[in-house]
């Protein structure tokens, strides 16, 4: 057996598309486009990189485009005065704060801090808290990219084995919520899970989010089953430059599974994209309008 490939460049393409279609719409009634601000403090060249690839795929997509680099030393203060001034601005219908920050500010404090109706990342703890009790939400986007490309391979959720390894409250957690709300028989799996290798087996869709390179091997598989791989890890390669592989051991687990992600071109494409549904269904519901046809 030879996996099927769950393509994220693709998926999130035709994801983009469907974005930007609507965002014309949405742009006709607002008067303006919808807007996107990006809050990057510090100089990590990673983040660097990240915020400029969401601002192009913000604009590629017909909506606004806004960022604000700050200096590694600014305080939490100031930071969250920008935020509150953000939290005013009726150009601006999403805010993605960009992670980490530096130690001397209080994430927590932060995130909390955005409007949850401007919270496009799904991470305030009232988005959470919606999610959690199956209320409309804005839901962070790498679990909302998996749910998506899950449900490319299998059309309906509803019924099937998913075993998530992970539980952080970036993927982990809401990834089992959005599961839930597909009628998935849902398994939280994790460091301190006993027999996690047979909890694995088990799975007709198996998520694995825990940051490990290559950890998830052939004989974790159920044959047949569905591995999305949410991990991006950066490895020595064999001609000592560094090269990006997941939490599953690709080579080996494609031989057993039905469907795969590949590493990179899986997930983490999906992430921007999901990015820009979030902030085109901030737009509209701050506006009071029909929810995008997404």
């Amino acid at each position: 057996m030879s996996a099927k490939i769950l393509d994220g460049k693709t998926i999130a393409d035709e994801l983009r598309a469907k974005v930007a279609a609507e965002a014309v719409k949405i742009s006709a009634k607002l008067g303006r486009k919808p807007g996107l601000v990006a809050v990057l403090v510090g100089d990590d060249p990673a983040s660097q990189a990240y915020v400029k690839s969401k601002g192009k795929a913000t604009e590629e997509a017909g909506m606004a485009s806004f960022e604000h680099r700050l200096p590694e030393n600014t305080s939490e203060k100031d930071l969250l005065a920008l935020i509150a001034k953000l939290n005013a601005d009726d150009a601006v219908d999403g805010i993605l704060v960009q992670l980490p920050l530096p130690k001397q500010i209080n994430t927590a404090r932060v995130i909390e801090a955005v409007d949850p109706a401007k919270d496009v990342d799904g991470f305030h703890p009232m988005n959470a808290g919606k999610l959690a009790t199956g209320l409309p939400s804005l839901v962070p986007g790498t679990p909302l990219g998996c749910i998506i490309m899950a449900k490319k391979a299998h059309g309906s959720l509803a019924g099937l084995d998913a075993v998530v390894v992970g539980r952080s409250n970036i993927v982990g957690k809401p990834l089992a919520q959005l599961l839930i709300a597909e009628s998935a028989t849902v398994t939280v799996a994790h460091s301190k899970t006993k027999d996690l290798k047979e909890v694995c087996r088990r799975a007709d869709i198996l998520f694995v989010a825990i940051g490990k390179p290559e950890f998830v091997k052939a004989d974790w598989i159920k044959p047949g089953a569905t591995v999305i791989d949410v991990g991006i890890n950066r490895v020595p390669g064999a001609d000592g430059k560094n090269k990006l592989v997941g939490d599953v051991a690709y080579q080996e687990v494609s031989k057993v599974a039905g469907w795969i992600t590949p590493v990179p071109g899986g997930v983490g494409r999906m992430t921007v994209a999901c990015l820009l549904v979030n902030t085109l269904r901030a737009a509209a519901a701050r506006a009071e309008l029909q929810a995008p046809n997404l």
